[in-house]
């Protein structure tokens, strides 16, 4: 139930949906001749959009969480897991063409790749379901194993948790295959997310390594006007809010200890 409430609520909370939905608002106003009404929720459209698609506002928003973990200093010696976090695959065409297309966290594979050279003896959990309602198509941790395996990891090194449909999820359904693991486990997954993976994992008693990949933001930068390319700030504002209410509402719920979870 949380999970279908949770995709409804964004599906309406996102900056393009709440602009069209004032869009749609502002012309019934405008076609029942109440114009100042329809005036102010035009104007409210053209704010929304105007700031998360032509400011700075999302890195503004993001850079802080992508500050908040750094990779170790020093490379442990050996490692016992590594777990990829899902969110890095397209999963309509990826099931469809039986292939594997990356979205924007594609780094999260390339990083875990990397690691699992680093450390040959290291077990491979890759955990994440389907995140679309209908769920038709397959686990992200399936179309995962497919990209491992085509770079020549041993299908043996590879657990795949593919029932987790969030990041609570994740960690909990991950926590029963790290029992076993002879060493430190290393965490992927796009350093906006990582202050929220790791307060879910500190709740578990589990202390992880993190390994943030997929930075959206160049450093500090200020709020200011950024026209270059207004699709790219439009989806780093969406992915930046999203996170900032995700970490809002499990810390409101208990389920991370702090509202940003630090090193």
């Amino acid at each position: 139930m949380f999970f279908v409430a949770a995709k409804v609520f964004w599906l309406l909370a996102q900056p393009l949906s709440i602009t069209l939905l004032l869009l749609l608002v502002g012309l019934a106003l405008l076609w029942t001749a109440r114009l100042r009404l329809a005036a102010t929720a035009l104007l409210l459209a053209a704010i929304v959009l105007g700031t998360t698609g032509f400011t700075t506002l999302g890195y503004v928003l993001i850079q802080p969480l992508e500050d908040r973990f750094a990779r170790p200093a020093e490379m442990p010696e050996t490692a016992g897991a590594i777990i990829m976090l899902g969110g890095a695959t397209l999963a309509r065409p990826s099931s469809a063409r039986q292939t594997v297309e990356m979205n924007d966290a594609g780094d999260r594979l390339s990083a875990t790749l990397w690691l699992a050279g680093r450390y040959p003896e290291a077990k491979i959990i890759l955990s994440g379901g389907s995140g679309l309602l209908s769920g038709e198509t397959e686990s992200e941790a399936v179309t995962a194993a497919r990209f491992f395996t085509s770079f020549g990891i041993a299908s043996d090194r590879l657990v795949l948790e593919g029932d987790s449909r969030n990041t609570d999820e994740n960690v909990a359904l991950s926590r029963d295959f790290l029992d076993d693991a002879a060493g430190p486990v290393f965490l992927v997954t796009s350093a906006f997310h990582m202050p929220r993976s790791v307060g879910l994992f500190a709740a578990q008693d589990l202390d992880i390594v993190p390994w943030p990949t997929d930075f959206r933001s160049p450093g500090p930068v200020g709020f200011w006007f950024d026209i270059a390319n207004p699709v790219q700030n439009i989806s780093v504002s969406t992915v930046a809010i999203k996170e900032w209410i995700g970490l809002a509402i499990y810390h409101w719920t208990g389920r991370i200890g702090a509202l940003v979870p630090g090193p």
